[in-house]
C-alpha cells in the first residue's frame, strides 16, 4: 500500500512537470528519477535506481531501465532492457529486445534489435546489426569491446572480447570475431556456402 502511494506521488509529479505518460497507472518511477522536457513514456516502463533522462526522449512500451543516463533526443524500446552503468548519447537509438550493461552507446549510434551489448564502448554513427552480440564473458572475468566512429556490424555477429574495432570497417553478417579490424576494412568470417546439385531425399 506504501509503494502504491508512493508511486502516486512520483506520477502525479512528472505529470505535473510535463512528461507526457501514457497509461499513468502502469509507469514506476524510482525516487532517484530525474527527467527534462518533452519526454513520452508508454505503458509498462520501469525505473529502478538513478535514471536520469534529458530532453526529448522517447521510450516504448515494456522497458525497464536501471542506473542509466540517457542524453538528448534518444529513442529506446519497446521491450528494451537498459542496466546499470549504461550511457546513451545524443540521438542514439535503441530497439527491442535488446539488452545494454555497463556501455556508452555514440552519438547517433543504433542498436535496432535482438542485440547484447556489455562492458563495451561504442563511438558515432556506429550501426549494430540485428541478433549481435559482444561475448564480454570467458567464464572468470569480464572484458571489454572497443568500437569506433562509424563502423557497420553485419546482423548475428558474435564480438569476442577482449576486441577493437577501429574507424569506418565493417564486419559481415555471420561472423565471429575474435582479433582486432582495421581501419577502413571489412572483417569477414563465414564458411563457404556449399551445393549438391540434383539432390534427394534418402
Amino acid at each position: 500500500m506504501k509503494q502504491e502511494i508512493i508511486q502516486k506521488k512520483l506520477r502525479y509529479k512528472f505529470l505535473k512537470q510535463g512528461v507526457k505518460m501514457v497509461s499513468p497507472e502502469t509507469i514506476f518511477f524510482s525516487n532517484k528519477t530525474k527527467i527534462g522536457k518533452n519526454v513520452l513514456i508508454e505503458p509498462y516502463v520501469v525505473f529502478i535506481g538513478n535514471v536520469i533522462l534529458k530532453n526529448n526522449i522517447t521510450i516504448k512500451s515494456f522497458s525497464h531501465l536501471e542506473d542509466v543516463k540517457v542524453e538528448n533526443n534518444v529513442s529506446i524500446g519497446p521491450y528494451a532492457r537498459l542496466r546499470p552503468g549504461t550511457i546513451l548519447s545524443e540521438g542514439s537509438k535503441v530497439g527491442n529486445f535488446v539488452e545494454i550493461k555497463k556501455s556508452k552507446i555514440g552519438k547517433h549510434s543504433k542498436v535496432n534489435h535482438l542485440s547484447y551489448v556489455g562492458d563495451a564502448s561504442l563511438g558515432k554513427n556506429v550501426n549494430i546489426g540485428a541478433g549481435t552480440i559482444t561475448c564480454n564473458y570467458d567464464g572468470i572475468k569480464k572484458h571489454k569491446t572497443s568500437i569506433k566512429d562509424k563502423v557497420f556490424i553485419g546482423s548475428n555477429t558474435s564480438l569476442v572480447a577482449p576486441i577493437t574495432i577501429e574507424e569506418k570497417s565493417i564486419v559481415g553478417a555471420g561472423s565471429v570475431i575474435t582479433k582486432k579490424v582495421n581501419k577502413n576494412t571489412l572483417a569477414l568470417t563465414r564458411s563457404n556456402q556449399v551445393e549438391i546439385k540434383n539432390y534427394k531425399k534418402k
